[in-house]
């Protein structure tokens, strides 16, 4: 197979068929969600035995248990695409919603269109229910997509590719909405990312290392986020028991996503009220603890923190812990080693709270609130694609609206500049 003609082929067929996207109507998109499902349904017995071939090869090749287990497609998470696949068609469309229209001293009325991106390619690793997720919200939205699982996945994706297919058929929508690449080659991916002419948007959803190179090496606009370091402050007007509840389901909710609390900052003025009951209920779920001075010589069971610790995504029940002066230290600690995802301060003081969401430059900032929130089926958006700690266009959870743009639209009758 030549890699740069097939990957351009794919390329030209999504762009083609993001033009007719672009003009399905939403009944269109919601039968085409539906038909997936019903596909789906039917075809377990085959996703079963794909994904049996996946999970042996995964042996063969020494993946590890944890990686064998987000490969695995158990008949709950076929239920859980199912039930996804609904959601998302119960989701208002945001395609060709008109806002902020007002007349100008012209005579002409202005306002913004929201329209969909494209043809977005997503890459992704382990999870074959990934390639579902992003199919589903990229036909809501309007796109095009060419989605990339990793290798290990490739049977159960090309399984759930044929179910996508068969649902885009149905619905009388271009089976080419929605590609899977067949091959395993790296080499595909490096086409994907270099593809402008076909490919608007790419959104990276993988380990650290996977979307550096990406974001390096990507000639197209990237939607990413590279570290989930969160912290939660625990300000000198914090409520004890929202302190304590709140920094303890922060860090071992679960320790392996993106919006778990990483360091956790106290105020010098409260750290020895709060911190000798976290840490006990920490080491009762052993959690180890990583610390700054003050906290070490105030917790026995704390090993000092080092400088590399401030700046590290664990993933694991690890937790840095720095005692600090001020707001202003926490603020300065957070906007220097955070990475710009998801931080929350805990305090009773409406003033400072303030001044933590103004000053705190992250994608979610939060008030007693736990950072597991940070996720888009907790904020409402139904679904996500993923999180972006970017600036411009989408912010914090990707749903629906980020997978959209907007164009200024011009009413007139007739009127010319003078």
């Amino acid at each position: 197979m030549n890699i740069k003609d097939y990957m351009h082929s794919l390329g030209q067929q999504a762009r083609d068929a993001s033009r007719a996207m672009n003009r399905a109507s939403s009944a269109d998109k919601n039968r085409a969600l539906l038909a997936i499902a019903d596909a789906i349904q039917t075809a377990r017995p085959e996703l079963h035995s794909a994904n049996a071939e996946d999970l042996q090869r995964g042996r063969d090749n020494g993946l590890d248990a944890a990686l064998l287990d987000r490969l695995e497609l158990t008949e709950a998470r076929i239920d859980a695409m199912l039930e996804g696949l609904q959601q998302v068609a119960a989701l208002a469309d945001p395609v060709g919603e008109i806002t902020d229209l007002n007349y100008r001293p012209s005579g002409i009325q202005v306002g913004k269109m929201r329209v969909p991106l494209g043809v977005i390619g997503i890459i992704y690793e382990s999870r074959p229910n990934v390639t579902i997720e992003a199919a589903s919200l990229c036909l809501k939205s309007g796109n095009a997509a060419i989605l990339r699982g990793g290798s290990e996945a490739i049977a159960s994706n090309q399984a759930l590719a044929k179910c996508i297919r068969t649902g885009l058929k149905a619905a009388g929508l271009p089976d080419s909405a929605v590609q899977v690449v067949e091959t395993t080659d790296r080499a595909a991916v490096g086409e994907l990312i270099t593809m402008p002419e076909f490919v608007d948007v790419i959104v990276p959803r993988g380990g650290k290392g996977l979307i550096e190179r990406i974001s390096r090496d990507a000639q197209v606009t990237v939607i990413k986020h590279l570290d989930g370091i969160c912290h939660v402050y625990l300000d000198e007007f914090a409520d004890p028991g929202k302190a304590t509840n709140i920094a303890i389901n922060a860090k071992t909710h679960r320790y392996g996503t993106c919006n778990t609390m990483e360091t956790l900052l106290v105020h010098q003025s409260v750290a020895q009220r709060l911190l000798p009951d976290l840490a006990t209920a920490y080491r009762a779920l052993d959690v180890e603890l990583r610390g700054c001075e003050q906290t070490c010589q105030l917790i026995g069971s704390a090993v000092p923190a080092s400088d590399e610790d401030w700046d590290t995504e664990y993933l694991a029940p690890i937790l840095s812990v720095r005692i600090v002066d001020s707001l202003d230290s926490a603020i300065e600690h957070i906007n220097r080693h955070g990475s710009h995802h998801t931080d929350s301060i805990v305090t009773e003081n409406y003033t400072l709270a303030r001044r933590f969401l103004t000053e705190v430059d992250s994608s979610s900032v939060m008030v007693n609130a736990s950072t597991r929130f940070a996720d888009g089926f907790e904020y409402g958006l139904g679904a996500e694609i993923g999180i972006s700690t970017d600036k411009i266009h989408a912010r914090g959870p990707v749903g629906l609206e980020g997978l959209t743009s907007q164009k200024y639209v011009v009413l007139g009758n007739g009127e010319i500049r003078k």
